[in-house]
């Protein structure tokens, strides 16, 4: 059985298999997990994890995907069944990767122990309508939507520069029938505000009509004004992907070595955290400067890795 490499996270998404899934997130730049590709490689071999997938990833490719199985460092393995995480081993253990994978192989997946009790519908109704100011349940997503009284939804929240997010109700029965109960509203797309529903789609564009709902509504921050401040929120300002105890991609790791040594304080931001910030052409164009990481002083770009020396000079 080879190594099987997924570089794409629609890739990884459609990877999905009864079967225990064994995942190496690496960096081409670690050592370690140049090591750990060895010892998978190995795992494939063996006869007793015939029916075991292997799989190679290489983690700042699909931030997403690492962000949903808690990956902030390389190498990590996840070991999955169904999409589901059933184990991890975190860091470069061969003695403790073998062990997982052979445990969860012989174990079929009737085997798995149970899972956790359900949590409330109400409860997570209420969770998911109050994670955000503006919370739309719709069909589909605000780049796709499926179905023309959501996309009429979302030309309006668009056209009002509003600041929402959004919950597929298709992609999930209990959310889509259960909202129906929890706020006695039969039909959607549904828009909260607040905590508090304000109806469907006639009732917006009522108040659209009526000029209510422009009031209602917190504003985008315009992204230029966005990245004005977060470059000027420390003296010396550090735009990387990870952070400093994780760095994750080699450059930053390098900057974060460098900057560590120099004793001069700093603060940073993860641009693979914030898909706000992650039209990252628009950072670019911004500064005039093309790559990651890159340094601010005093709101002032001075560059990126090799001209660190410039932060002493400017602070």
């Amino acid at each position: 059985m080879s190594v099987t490499e997924l570089k794409k996270k629609d890739e990884f998404d459609n990877f999905k298999t009864d079967q225990l899934v064994v995942v190496h997130f690496y960096a081409d730049w670690a050592e370690q997990c140049q090591h750990m590709n060895v010892v998978l490689e190995e795992l494939a071999t063996q006869k007793s994890l015939q029916d075991v997938k292997f799989v190679k990833c290489q983690a700042e490719e699909i931030p997403e995907v690492c962000v949903k199985y808690s990956v902030s460092a390389v190498p990590t393995f996840v070991l999955l069944r169904s999409g589901k995480l059933v184990d991890r081993v975190d860091g470069a253990n061969p003695t403790e990767l073998s062990k997982k994978v052979n445990i969860h192989a012989s174990k079929t997946p009737a085997a798995e122990p149970a899972a956790a009790p359900a949590v409330d519908i109400n409860s997570r109704l209420k969770s998911l309508i109050e994670s955000a100011p503006v919370m739309l349940f719709m069909k589909g997503n605000p780049k796709e939507p499926r179905c023309g009284f959501s996309r009429q939804m979302i030309e309006i929240l668009n056209s009002n520069n509003a600041e929402y997010q959004t919950f597929d109700i298709l992609s999930d029965n209990d959310v889509r029938e259960g909202l129906k109960k929890y706020s006695n509203w039969p039909t959607y797309p549904q828009l909260y505000v607040n905590g508090e529903l304000v109806g469907g789609i006639d009732i917006v564009k009522e108040m659209v009509q009526s000029d209510e709902l422009k009031s209602l509504l917190p504003k985008k921050q315009n992204l230029d004004e966005r990245l004005k401040s977060l470059i000027n929120k420390s003296n010396v300002m550090v735009f990387m992907k990870g952070n400093p105890k994780t760095p994750r991609c080699g450059f930053s790791r390098q900057l974060m070595e460098i900057l560590n040594e120099t004793g001069v304080a700093f603060e940073t931001f993860d641009i693979l955290e914030d898909e706000g910030y992650v039209p990252t052409p628009r950072m670019k164009t911004f500064s005039n400067w093309p790559n990651n990481p890159s340094i601010y002083v005093k709101g002032e770009l001075i560059g990126g890795l090799g001209y660190h020396k410039r932060i002493e000079e400017s602070v």
